[in-house]
């Protein structure tokens, strides 16, 4: 077999699979609109069932519906009859996955939801099937065949199933009014958490880290301060502590080219004034726009009166891991 004809028969895959995910557009109906309102008017959670490749298929859902706003997680239906089913309450709402709705496994465990009330919504590729004709509402993922050329390994049906899972995710995560922050505050370890929830606060160098240096002292003291602080930068602040400038490495360079006198230049002479600070609790991300924007390398933190309060620079986003 040619690379030419794995190449062939992998977009054939592809477009199976995509046409399957085209027909479910027409069936986002009523039907839909009832699921979400069903979970979304949820005291409980959202308990996805699934056997098999419906199952890894369920585990995903429930781990998207949580990771957007809506409570859930997944219970294996063998373990179910074994004791699991013990954690759906009568305050959940439960979303079975069957493909052929004829599921024994998931079909052992309906009389157990019914007696306790619990809301049923199935997702089914069969709408005449014993699971979707048990369920308050119900969702049709029928594909017109498997991408499998032998029609038997679940492929387009899984992934029909998989963005209709999605789409309910979506419409619940719209609906709840579900911010980028309440989603960072989910995922607090991945890069969106630390660059929507970490604060200058959390990052700053303070109190004695911090380089400061006072009007009218020489340029030499500035470089002592600058090279113990080690930031590359120091504060020129005022006998309040009130931010009057700024010195860098990059001002340095440009003393050296107008070869002024270190001893006896002072330090107002040579610092960059009216230069750009920041709030401590602004967000870590916008120090860092700040940072690209004005093309610099550090930032002074300051309080509502302008005195310095902390200092940051490139590095420290970096160790922070909010780059």
């Amino acid at each position: 077999m040619t690379e030419s004809t794995l190449s062939t028969l992998g977009k054939a895959v592809i477009r199976e699979e995509a046409s399957a995910i085209e027909a479910l557009l027409e069936r986002i109906d009523h039907n839909f609109d009832q699921a979400c309102a069903m979970m979304l008017h949820c005291d409980g959670r959202i308990v996805v069932i699934g056997m098999g490749k419906s199952g890894h298929i369920g585990s995903k859902i429930a781990a998207t519906l949580a990771s957007t706003g809506s409570p859930a997680f997944f219970v294996h239906p063998g373990e179910a009859s074994h004791g699991d089913l013990g954690m759906v309450t009568e305050k959940d709402v439960v979303v079975a996955l069957s493909n052929s709705g004829e599921t024994s496994e998931v079909l052992m465990i309906l009389p157990v939801i019914k007696r306790l009330g619990v809301p049923l919504i199935s997702l089914t590729g069969n709408p005449d099937s014993t699971l979707a004709k048990a369920s308050e509402v119900h969702l049709n993922i029928a594909v017109e065949r498997e991408a499998c050329p032998l029609g038997l390994a679940p492929t387009s049906s899984t992934t029909a199933t998989l963005v209709m899972g999605d789409a309910l995710a979506i419409a619940l995560l719209e609906s709840r009014g579900f911010t980028a922050e309440d989603f960072a505050r989910s995922h607090p370890a991945g890069a969106l958490g630390r660059r929507l929830l970490l604060r200058i606060e959390d990052i700053m160098h303070r109190g004695e880290r911090i380089p400061l240096t006072t009007t009218g002292s020489m340029i030499r003291e500035a470089l002592l301060e600058m090279t113990s602080k080690g930031l590359g930068m120091t504060a020129v602040i005022d006998a309040h502590g009130t931010i009057q400038g700024i010195y860098t490495d990059g001002d340095l360079r440009r003393t050296m080219d107008q070869k002024l006198d270190i001893q006896t230049t002072p330090i107002d002479q040579v610092m960059t004034t009216h230069c750009t600070t920041i709030a401590a609790g602004m967000l870590a991300e916008e120090a860092l726009k700040i940072m690209e924007h004005n093309n610099i390398n550090g930032l002074f933190v300051v309080n509502a009166e302008q005195q310095v309060v902390g200092a940051l620079n490139m590095l420290d986003l970096l160790h922070a891991k909010a780059v």
